[in-house]
């Protein structure tokens, strides 16, 4: 049984603060869905669960483990999909997929590769480079990225741009499916997808005005600028953004 949860968890971009004071609990199988207006901090808080954004302040734990402490083990659990399909125009979409299971060290490959061009219906599309597909198609390649290898976690940050009706009828299976396996999804999307039960986490309820946090955390001002310009090493989810 997986627990991933956060405390007071606060958010700074730059000089502007995201959210704070922001917690929640998921096990496995659940789904939670992020709401909030534009620039509430979905894709931020999205960043922060995967690793690839450091909380200014608060904890993020896998099991009772803080993920801080072990980045690389995180990542290694987790499928993250970002606003970018990332997907190289100079490949194919078989050798796109490739080369993400190649860096996830995936087995059996080719085998594991056919199943999820065959899941996102785009087997016909696999010796197509990617200059020459649709937006759709990108997004339906790159959503077959998150089936490539074993992961307890997926990050969806908008996962539907770009999707016909079919596509996201597609995904909400495919969505389901993992979470039957016990797997936790976690997803911001402006078109609602057909998920069973998600907990909804609105990220305006955590919005909290720069000069109230400030006044309030006067003794952390001194290093937040060092925090929010904090440098990490880049994952394998990083090279293909």
């Amino acid at each position: 049984m997986a627990d991933f949860n956060a405390s007071d968890l606060t958010c700074l971009r730059g000089e502007r603060l995201v959210f704070g004071g922001l917690s929640f609990a998921a096990k496995s199988g659940d789904a939670i869905m992020l709401r909030g207006r534009n620039g509430a901090g979905k894709s931020s808080l999205l960043r922060v669960m995967a690793g690839l954004l450091a909380p200014r302040s608060g904890a993020l734990c896998w099991n009772g483990e803080n993920i801080a402490d072990d980045r690389a083990a995180h990542q290694s659990r987790l499928q993250y999909l970002g606003h970018q399909d990332a997907i190289k125009p100079v490949l194919s979409v078989r050798d796109n997929l490739r080369l993400w299971g190649q860096l996830r060290g995936v087995s059996q490959l080719d085998a594991v590769i056919d199943a999820a061009l065959h899941a996102l219906d785009i087997h016909h599309l696999a010796r197509i480079t990617g200059r020459y597909l649709s937006s759709g198609q990108k997004r339906r390649t790159a959503l077959a990225r998150i089936l490539i290898g074993q992961s307890d976690l997926w990050l969806l940050d908008e996962p539907t741009v770009g999707l016909d009706r079919e596509s996201c009828a597609e995904l909400s299976q495919l969505i389901a499916d993992f979470r039957a396996t016990g797997g936790i999804v976690i997803y911001s999307t402006h078109i609602d997808l057909d998920v069973k039960n998600p907990n909804i986490l609105d990220l305006d309820d955590f919005a909290i005005p720069m000069v109230e946090w400030l006044t309030e955390h006067a003794d952390l001002n001194d290093d937040t600028n060092d925090s929010a310009n904090m440098q990490h090493s880049v994952s394998p989810q990083e090279a293909v953004q």
